[in-house]
């Protein structure tokens, strides 16, 4: 029996401003599960940590969360879940994140989602993995990052390449047919 594949979601320990950034995090984690994917995730059942993860599992789906031990309070440790491995640090956690995923999906956050955004972009450039990388979010949340990657690779501090290697969705279908696409 093939293996499963695994989609790793980073995203906010809060939900955010807007109602689309709840309703995108439920319908990753619902997509995950319906497409029969393992969801990896930092898990948190806070914010839209917690939303990807409950849609997960409520719609069958197997959820691996990964957190430090320092965190595992804060993010109230999500325990009704598959698999729950803690950590002793962040770095750990993000190294366990990305080893047990095929794709990565970056939803809304803050700097915690941008610290693990760029750490494996970091590590796809320096050619330490291969596995792609999508942002996805409502109304156009992405747009700021998106224009930043652009500046910086314009400025010469990257290949001109950066600024289209990670594709940003808005739309859920868009992003499902480019995993699917990804996974094979």
């Amino acid at each position: 029996m093939p293996q499963t594949a695994s989609i790793c979601v980073y995203c906010g320990a809060r939900d955010g401003t807007r109602p689309a950034y709840a309703e995108a995090a439920e319908a990753v984690g619902t997509l995950i599960a319906r497409r029969g994917w393992r969801l990896v995730y930092g898990a948190g059942d806070v914010g839209l940590m917690g939303r990807t993860a409950s849609a997960a599992k409520a719609a069958g789906g197997n959820v691996f969360g990964v957190i430090p031990l320092h965190l595992v309070r804060a993010e109230v440790g999500k325990r009704d879940i598959d698999s729950f491995v803690v950590t002793e640090t962040m770095h750990e956690r993000k190294k366990v994140m990305v080893m047990n995923a095929d794709a990565i999906v970056v939803l809304p956050g803050g700097a915690g989602t941008l610290d693990e955004f760029f750490e494996v972009l970091t590590w796809a450039t320096l050619g330490l993995h291969d596995k792609p990388i999508f942002l996805y979010g409502p109304e156009d949340y992405w747009a700021p990052l998106l224009a930043l990657l652009g500046h910086i690779a314009n400025e010469g501090f990257a290949d001109p390449a950066l600024a289209t290697r990670v594709p940003a969705f808005t739309e859920l279908a868009a992003l499902e047919a480019a995993l699917a696409e990804a996974l094979g």
